[in-house]
């Protein structure tokens, strides 16, 4: 399996960085050593709303849902490899357990995050290897978590590697770029792409959130280090004809699909100028689809149109809360 790599890793310093002047790069590639653990919270929310203008149901139609979920992800490096600019990175990442005293997160002075189990109560490991073209390769172990689980984790390789994306090793306040990346998830319209504009907009001092022995997430008393601050804003865009947007597995099911797809996400990034390490992110986005789905031969038509909206934050903790 492969997923589009947005990963970085390092040990968090709080050594005072300096903040270089607008016409002096810097290096936002992870400095990362093997043996190196840290830490990650993660809370994502969606809902997906679905209007079926039928009664017929066809398979891989789109679905109505609704994610509410949080979790703790520790990483710990096993290996790493030089390979151009950019490391090749294996590692394993593994959810930290109720019995641990941090997978129950809840906001400082107030209460928890959610009423409901733990998203990750078992604490399956990853393992997996990170190519220096920014691709996750060689993953194990995904299978046996959890659906929130996954998408926890997917939501980390998402959100935590901005340096790979970067046209050049080195970046300076100003610069811009663009990049087009193809939409991962499984949907009816094919040819989607996500055609995103980022630019590094100014330096300001950040520090990594506190993570308490009772599992509550609180700011860092003192801001220690500085972050570029990277501003990504994406549409999604459709490659495919609105007459005729079949996917390869439609067709497998002989099916059809005609309709469109767009959307919007608004991404800012703090990234460590001392490590390379994505400090915090946040993200909001909103999509919308309108899609028929029928046989192949046109007959049974089903039209479903979809309102999704999302909102993530990924933290990095200090540290894991320790053993009593």
């Amino acid at each position: 399996m492969k997923a589009e790599l947005l990963l970085v890793a390092g040990w968090f310093s709080f050594a005072a960085a300096a903040s270089p002047s607008r016409d002096q790069p810097v290096n936002l590639i992870p400095k990362l050593q093997p043996g190196q653990t840290f830490t990650y919270l993660i809370r994502y929310r969606s809902d997906k709303n679905v209007k079926t203008e039928s009664s017929f149901a066809v398979p891989l139609a789109p679905t109505a849902s609704q994610v509410d979920a949080h979790g703790l992800l520790r990483i710990q490096i096993l290996d790493l490899q030089v390979s151009g600019a950019k490391p090749v990175v294996h590692a394993r990442a593994q959810f930290l357990r109720e019995d641990s005293g941090a997978s129950v997160v809840k906001p400082a002075g107030g209460k928890s995050v959610s009423s409901t189990q733990p998203v990750a109560p078992d604490g399956s490991p990853i393992e997996f290897t990170i190519s220096h073209d920014g691709l996750a390769e060689e993953i194990t172990g995904l299978d046996s978590l959890t659906p929130e689980q996954q998408q926890i984790w997917q939501v980390w390789l998402a959100r935590c590697a901005m340096a790979w994306a970067l046209p050049s090793q080195r970046a300076k306040i100003g610069d811009k770029w663009k990049i087009e990346q193809p939409e991962q998830a499984a949907s009816p319209i094919a040819g989607l792409i996500w055609a995103r504009d980022s630019s590094y907009v100014r330096d300001e001092p950040c520090s990594a959130a506190q993570l308490s022995p009772t599992g509550e997430a609180t700011p860092p008393t003192r801001l220690a280090v500085t972050c570029a601050v990277v501003l990504t804003e994406a549409k999604l865009v459709q490659k495919s004809s609105p007459k005729d947007a079949t996917p390869e597995d439609f067709k497998l099911h002989e099916l059809k699909t005609m309709g469109a797809a767009k959307g919007s996400n608004e991404l800012i990034t703090y990234i460590s100028l001392t490590t390379g390490l994505v400090v915090r992110a946040t993200e909001d986005a909103s999509q919308q689809m309108n899609v028929i789905i029928a046989k192949a031969d046109g007959s049974n038509g089903v039209r479903y149109s979809v309102d999704a909206k999302s909102k993530l934050e990924v933290l990095l903790l200090t540290q894991a809360s320790p053993q009593p």
